[in-house]
């Protein structure tokens, strides 16, 4: 058997009698049109390792294993447990892991070597994730990423906007960040109420060292927790007026116009101060 044998997604479903859990943050994307074309944007192919999280019932697995690339994928729910159990027996580039994707260890999976995540992430589960990938030990060699349009935007937000905030900061101070293409409710099963999109995200050269990123997060989680006030309030637990100024920022300015480059120097004259 080969993946051309597979039976399409919605009767593989059926056979099954599985429905999408809201608990999990689940919708299907079986529109392989859709899952075809991420997995172009991605822009993996034979011999990349790609680690997907909440697979499903596959649609995006089949595609991204079209592509001739390796897969490791991550699926809580255990009663698709068949229907990818199917895929693999049709390929040997299929690595399943039955577990929790937050408490995963992605650099002992990928062992050693770069590794792409390419996801349609669980709604419930899609930023805390985003989040662990960007701060934590293993950095991905790329992320394509599907979340929530409203998600997707404040990923990629520039200062002044409504989106930016402290996941904008963090995200674009990693890595560089691109709203790849909007997708249609009519495209899941069942539909969300939301758009979603498709972000992709590529690793910096100049990507923080782990403790200015740690002070990084300080800085923006005290100034976004109170995003409408002045720099010298909303920091003041911090140093507030003269963390500002040795930032060579007025202190009278607020969170939601300070760019990603002014928060870096925040980080910076707090971790001098300290």
């Amino acid at each position: 058997m080969t993946l051309d044998d597979l039976p399409p997604l919605r009767d593989a479903l059926a056979a099954h009698g599985l429905m999408a859990r809201k608990s999990f943050g689940q919708h299907f994307l079986l529109d392989l049109n859709i899952t075809r074309k991420i997995a172009r944007l991605a822009q993996v192919g034979p011999g990349d390792h790609v680690i997907e999280v909440g697979p499903g019932p596959g649609g995006l697995t089949r595609a991204l294993l079209e592509t001739g690339a390796r897969v490791t994928a991550i699926e809580k729910d255990a009663r698709f447990q068949p229907l990818l159990e199917a895929i693999s027996q049709a390929t040997s580039n299929l690595d399943l892991r039955f577990a929790d994707a937050l408490a995963a260890d992605e650099a002992a999976i990928a062992a050693g070597r770069p590794a792409h995540v390419v996801s349609n992430l669980p709604y419930n589960v899609g930023t805390p994730l985003l989040i662990k990938w960007l701060t934590g030990p293993w950095t991905p060699a790329s992320m394509t990423l599907m979340f929530q349009k409203e998600v997707a935007q404040r990923i990629t937000a520039a200062p002044g906007e409504d989106a930016y905030g402290r996941l904008a900061v963090i995200a674009q101070a990693t890595t560089d960040t691109q709203l790849l293409m909007d997708v249609s409710a009519r495209a899941f099963t069942p539909p969300p109420k939301v758009t979603s999109a498709v972000v992709r995200l590529t690793p910096r050269a100049d990507r923080p060292a782990p403790a200015r990123l740690d002070a990084l997060q300080v800085v923006t989680a005290a100034a976004f927790g109170q995003r409408r006030k002045m720099l010298r309030s909303s920091l003041k637990a911090l140093g507030g007026e003269a963390l500002a100024a040795a930032a060579g920022l007025d202190p009278q300015v607020r969170a939601e116009t300070v760019d990603v480059a002014g928060f870096l120097a925040l980080a910076d004259a707090w971790l001098a101060r300290r």
